[in-house]
């Protein structure tokens, strides 16, 4: 392609004039898919895949984030102590230090063994269940906060403070893009409406913003603002992006180290490849019948939170790094009718989290994909009763940071097991108690990267995800 003779005109001039056709370039400050700044040179921003400090088990990771806290007692942790003492004033040992709840509630949902392992779930996880033998349930884990959106941060970011870098930022930043025309960070909120604490979940904090998660939507355009308006001939885009191009250049040798602006530059260059990717990654009209049955596109209940969990494999497959995924508002949060509040967002979600651990593993790639679920704590054991719900069989349950359970499958963890435990009444984790550090550790390990080396340096000091604490990788979780 011949060089464009242009006079020289401010940026700002060209790019109105260039028209709606680049409105996806509003898409730099969170795609990206460049090695760190704070150690990169002109030459290798730009590149794609990075490597990582040893051979990684996952390639990838889909988080199925549980807005609100599940119950452990409900689903994941059987009690049969809990349900003897249904009714009765909780032992001292366990009584309530906000004294919110009042008697101890028994879960209603019958617990029973699944696969070789005899791993146990309860009746609303039939879905889950049914890979009991991929899974490993961590029933130990504990939180320093009792609010939402502190209990949110660490377990997305590490600490219970805002404003620091998401997990799926943490990844993007060590070891970058794998395609380079797609982000290495998605999120795939509800189209119902954001999660608690909105776009933070998926922030980049002090990252650079290139790290940031990308939004993708499921239901109508995936992403805003990528295509123009008016369609153009191919020919006509491609010689606006090589003029672009050409004056971008020209704008970074009058500015010769200025790694943010090499960064942006290669953002705006990601967007308009993502045109011509996005839509086909997309796509689920390209997948079978069977394929969209087995996520439940099929039926109004699991109908949106399935498409979600297939885009989720469809962008794996192309080498997206980090998704998330988020249900609306936190349905989980089960102040009152526990029971019904429970099965409702079981029967939302079980059935596509099957379909795609089932999906997953038919295609060869759970073994490179790691799958985490759960949410930012757990539920009481006791009872909470609000002014209207004081009828048995209507109390809710209250948040609960002291113990609680999440599981991972796929992606080098040995399933067919409950790792750690709480005690006879799921109030407090008490064997092998697990902090969020240790399973950010253990998630980046599989990934090939090590949390004491993966630093970036912030306010004269060098940041990490597990930060403070002295974490550890849970070796028993390893296969």
């Amino acid at each position: 392609m011949p060089e464009f003779h242009v006079p020289l005109r401010s940026r700002r001039d060209t790019l109105m004039q260039l028209g709606s056709g680049f409105g996806g370039l509003a898409l730099a400050a969170l795609c990206g898919d460049f090695p760190p700044l704070a150690h990169a040179t002109e030459s290798q921003l730009g590149q794609g895949s990075r490597t990582p400090h040893y051979a990684p088990r996952a390639k990838a990771v889909i988080q199925l984030f549980m807005h609100g806290g599940p119950s452990q007692v409900d689903l994941l942790d059987p009690k049969p102590e809990l349900s003897r003492l249904d009714g009765k004033s909780p032992p001292a040992e366990v009584a309530d230090d906000e004294n919110r709840t009042t008697y101890l509630m028994g879960s209603p949902f019958k617990f029973s063994k699944h696969g070789q392992s005899g791993l146990e779930f309860s009746e609303v996880l039939p879905g889950i269940a049914s890979h009991a033998d991929d899974i490993a349930v961590i029933r130990s884990m504990f939180t320093e906060h009792r609010n939402h959106e502190q209990a949110i941060w660490m377990a997305n970011t590490g600490l219970i403070v805002s404003g620091r870098p998401n997990i799926g930022s943490w990844v993007a930043y060590g070891l970058g893009a794998e395609n380079q025309n797609l982000p290495a960070y998605v999120a795939l909120p509800d189209p119902g409406g954001m999660p608690v604490d909105g776009a933070r979940n998926w922030s980049s904090g002090w990252l650079p913003p290139q790290y940031q998660g990308t939004v993708i939507r499921s239901e109508g355009m995936p992403v805003l603002h990528l295509q123009p308006k008016t369609a153009r001939a191919t020919e006509i885009d491609q010689g606006r992006m090589d003029l672009l191009r050409q004056l971008n250049q020209r704008h970074r040798q009058a500015r010769p180290g200025e790694l943010e602006l090499d960064a942006r530059i290669a953002s705006f260059e990601l967007a308009s490849r993502m045109q011509l990717t996005a839509s086909d990654a997309l796509d689920l009209n390209q997948e079978t019948a069977d394929t969209q049955k087995l996520y439940g596109l099929d039926q109004p209940k699991t109908r949106s939170y399935g498409k979600r969990c297939l885009m989720a494999r469809r962008l794996v497959e192309r080498g997206v790094r980090f998704i998330q995924l988020f249900m609306a508002g936190q349905p989980w949060d089960t102040h009152t009718n526990n029971t019904a509040g429970t099965r409702s967002c079981c029967e939302q979600t079980d059935l596509p989290v099957a379909g795609l651990l089932t999906d997953l593993k038919q295609r060869g790639l759970l073994d490179s994909t790691l799958i985490l679920w759960g949410g930012e704590f757990g539920r009481t054991p006791g009872a909470e009763q609000r002014t209207d719900n004081k009828t048995r069989g209507n109390e809710g349950r209250d948040h609960h940071p002291y113990g609680f359970s999440v599981w991972l499958a796929g992606g080098g963890i040995r399933g067919g097991q409950a790792y750690g435990a709480t005690d006879d009444f799921g109030y407090r984790s008490i064997v092998s108690r697990t902090q969020t550090s240790d399973l950010h550790a253990t998630m980046l390990h599989l990934l090939g990267l090590d949390h004491e080396k993966l630093t970036f340096s912030h306010n004269g000091r060098d940041e990490r995800l597990t930060d403070v604490y002295k974490a550890h990788v849970i070796k028993e979780l390893l296969a």
